[in-house]
């Protein structure tokens, strides 16, 4: 028994030990705050999900967000970098439950999978070449506070998960958005939702301290040189950022790792690139399929002529990637030597275009726009308010009036695939042709429409989400949308080799997929609306932006030229297959005399007129038809509804209702007066079906109006009763015309 005491408090004491031992751990943190351009901010790890490679807590003010970070330790056999990110938005981070049925986070959000991508398109150029280890970054939303996006922040703990992993990672890397306000012209660094609310400017850019990664912006029409100057200090505002982060890394203190490298066999290449003049040859070709044809014929050559079966099976993604080094090669070396792309055209030069507007009959509006091989086609439709999109994340916007949907089906590149709900790349092409073109549209008291643009991408020869752009323009215009001036895009691109620098307009998939710059520009003649950049170069600098930016203006004026030419402004008159909407304003006390009970008096009203009728808390009311007559109908209903009718007025009305004393006549819908039965016939009237039956219509006067609202009336034009007849009532009758006889002093 003494023995069996003496065990059991042992097994208790190693128990205690080991709890001891795991507590300590758990509650190990290591934090670094600090105060930048005026807002708080926290980094801290070692308390949370330590099985990770690396976990960084971020937060700013109260909004808080887990970026993790798994590297995984086998080594994948691709020809690509594989890297997932995902940004998980949980409802409880704002407080709200799920909508739905099953109550809970569904697949991403759109606002989700933008803020994934602008995680990931900074991140990933700044791995090491050769890094073959699958990488999967989550960004966990805990808080928002409702003050403080966490979409910037999360970059800023991505990079800090991956150097606390000791990544093989070029970083640190953050993320800042600048706003300007309006009244002050100051930039602001990472503005909470209200100080967006007061500006023209909202530049996302990301980077490390040396150079540019990432750029994302939509502006009120601001100019290049703005435009530039925010670019400058977001540079600046990144590199303060970065030292914060070295400042953290230094308290945690990584060990470093090594980790593998993939080196291919060095024969690889020496097989390959003697095909370079043949890969250069087969490149000259303008068009697109024609070119795609040739160097995969070149490629299969070169792996049957160059290679055993053996060889190809052990290095399969190594020549795959060897091939597209030598395609690649071979493009640029065109570019920086002979100052011809591709399809012959010279940097500065456009594609041609084809512009259409009104392409589609019976849609609201339409527009055609072609540039080169890249084709899409943008059909706008208008609605009622009342369509716009509602919006259930953790954003504060709950809604959005415009929505531009950009679709990217296979057979746009002559493929084979499945078609299903939209990948990153149509969220984000959609997102980017949305800014810029939203600072253009009218507010909703010019033209109280909800507004939906989808772009079919057709042909894809790389600049579709520009074409998108450019062809929702056209199709806003064409559905007569008073925006307040056309947009134009256009892509720029970029191949540096060394000191060698060439800015390429207008660029098509091959110069997209193979050079170093990506880089959209929005805008109207009067300044900037949108912008996104994507860098795949090292060193790309603010200048070589400016000079981009100045070239690209030069493309955006010609293809605006172009563009107006189809259609020089707006149409007049919107499409008469769309609902004409008016807009009245009512008492707000008249609002339940309009809906009625239940519904009942509003239902009736757009089931007889066949018009949509829309009624505000304010008392404003939007009346939607397609036919003239039928929102008059309406609109003249809803008036007389909440008229009130004035002594001396003349109606002609349906009788509704009969009592013994009366009838009942309705003015106007939802409202009735009181026709007494002494006044609808010249002589007297014994009962009231002798003159008068439900459903009649009856010519009547306004006599009286009490303070209650009840309504009396005299009849216009009486007809005349000889004699009239007898009531035949429940009541006593003596002679006294109906009334109840005067009491006697001597009765009983």
């Amino acid at each position: 028994m003494l023995l069996a005491r003496l065990k059991g408090k042992r097994k208790e004491a190693l128990r205690n030990r080991a709890q001891g031992k795991r507590k300590v751990r758990f509650m190990e943190q290591i934090t670094e705050s600090f105060e930048l351009y005026g807002k708080q901010y926290t980094l801290s790890t070692g308390e949370l999900a330590k099985q990770t490679s690396g976990a960084v807590k971020v937060t700013q003010g109260d909004t808080t967000v887990l970026v993790t970070a798994v590297i995984s330790e086998q080594e994948k056999d691709y020809d690509f970098f594989p890297l997932t990110v995902d940004f998980m938005e949980k409802m409880y981070a704002v407080g709200r439950i799920p909508g739905g049925y099953l109550k809970r986070e569904a697949k991403p959000t759109d606002k989700a999978t933008l803020t994934a991508r602008m995680i990931d398109r900074p991140i990933r150029p700044g791995f090491a070449d050769g890094f073959k280890q699958e990488v999967h970054i989550v960004a966990t939303t805990f808080v928002v506070d409702g003050e403080n996006p966490p979409d910037c922040m999360s970059v800023m703990g991505a990079s800090a998960a991956l150097m606390c992993a000791s990544a093989p990672f070029d970083g640190p890397a953050a993320c800042v958005r600048i706003g300007r306000d309006k009244e002050t012209r100051e930039f602001i660094v990472n503005p909470t939702y209200a100080e967006q609310e007061n500006s023209d400017l909202e530049l996302t850019i990301a980077g490390t301290a040396d150079y540019i990664s990432m750029i994302e912006a939509g502006a009120e029409e601001i100019s290049e040189e703005d435009m530039l100057a925010a670019m400058t200090f977001g540079q600046e505002a990144i590199a303060a950022f970065c030292e914060k982060q070295k400042a953290f890394l230094e308290k945690v203190n990584p060990q470093p790792k090594e980790w593998p490298i993939h080196v291919a066999d060095p024969s690889i290449a020496e097989r390959i690139d003697k095909h370079f003049d043949e890969m250069s040859a087969a490149l000259k070709d303008a068009d697109k399929q024609a070119r795609i044809g040739k160097v995969e014929e070149l490629k299969a050559s070169i792996k049957e002529s160059d290679f055993t079966e053996e060889e190809l099976l052990a290095w399969g993604s190594d020549i795959a990637a060897a091939l597209k080094s030598l395609e690649k090669h071979a493009m640029r070396q065109m570019v920086i030597e002979t100052g011809e792309r591709a399809d012959g055209r010279s940097s500065t030069e456009i594609r041609p275009l084809y512009i259409k507007a009104g392409y589609l009959p019976r849609v609201h509006g339409s527009g055609l726009f072609q540039r080169g091989q890249t084709q899409a086609l943008s059909v706008c439709t208008l609605g009622m308010l009342s369509e716009w999109q509602r919006l259930d994340s953790i954003d504060p916007e709950d809604h959005k009036r415009y929505m531009h949907q950009y679709n990217f089906p296979p057979y746009c590149t002559g493929e084979v695939g499945r078609m299903g709900a939209p990948k990153r790349r149509e969220i984000g092409h959609g997102a980017l042709a949305e800014r810029a073109l939203v600072p253009v549209l009218p507010d909703e008291e010019e033209f109280p429409y909800a507004i939906r643009v989808v772009s079919e991408i057709l042909e894809s020869n790389g600049s579709s989400s520009m074409a998108s752009t450019c062809g929702s323009t056209l199709a806003l215009m064409d559905a007569g949308v008073p925006i307040k001036a056309p947009v134009a895009g256009i892509a720029m691109g970029l191949i540096k080799e060394g000191d060698d620098i060439v800015i390429l307009s207008d660029i098509q998939g091959l110069e997209d997929f193979l050079g170093d710059m990506d880089f959209k520009v929005c805008g109207t003649e009067h300044g900037i609306t949108a912008l996104q950049m994507d860098n795949k170069a090292k060193g790309l600098s603010v200048d070589i932006l400016a000079r981009a930016l100045a070239q690209a203006k030069e493309g955006r004026a010609f293809i605006m030229k172009n563009m107006l030419e189809a259609i020089a402004a707006p149409r007049e008159e919107i499409s008469p297959y769309a609902p004409h909407i008016e807009t009245i304003h009512i008492p707000v006390d008249k609002i339940r005399d309009v809906i009625g009970s239940g519904g009942k008096v509003i239902r009736g009203l757009q089931d007889e007129t066949g018009a949509t009728i829309e009624i505000e808390e304010d008392g404003t009311v939007r009346i939607a038809s397609v036919e003239a007559a039928s929102g008059k109908a309406a609109k003249d209903a809803i008036l007389g509804i909440v008229k009130v009718p004035e002594v001396g007025e003349i109606y002609e009305g349906e009788v509704v209702g009969i009592k013994d004393f009366g009838a009942f006549v309705r003015l106007t819908p939802g409202k009735d007066g009181l026709l007494h039965i002494s006044r609808m016939a010249n002589g007297r009237v014994g009962k009231v079906e002798d003159v008068l039956n439900i459903g009649d219509t009856v010519k009547v006067e306004v006599i009286e109006v009490s303070d209650n609202g009840k309504i009396n009336l005299d009849r216009v034009d009486k007809p005349e009763v000889a004699g009239g007849s007898k009531r035949h009532d429940n009541h006593h009758h003596d002679g006294n015309n109906g009334r109840k006889p005067r009491r006697r002093h001597n009765d009983n």
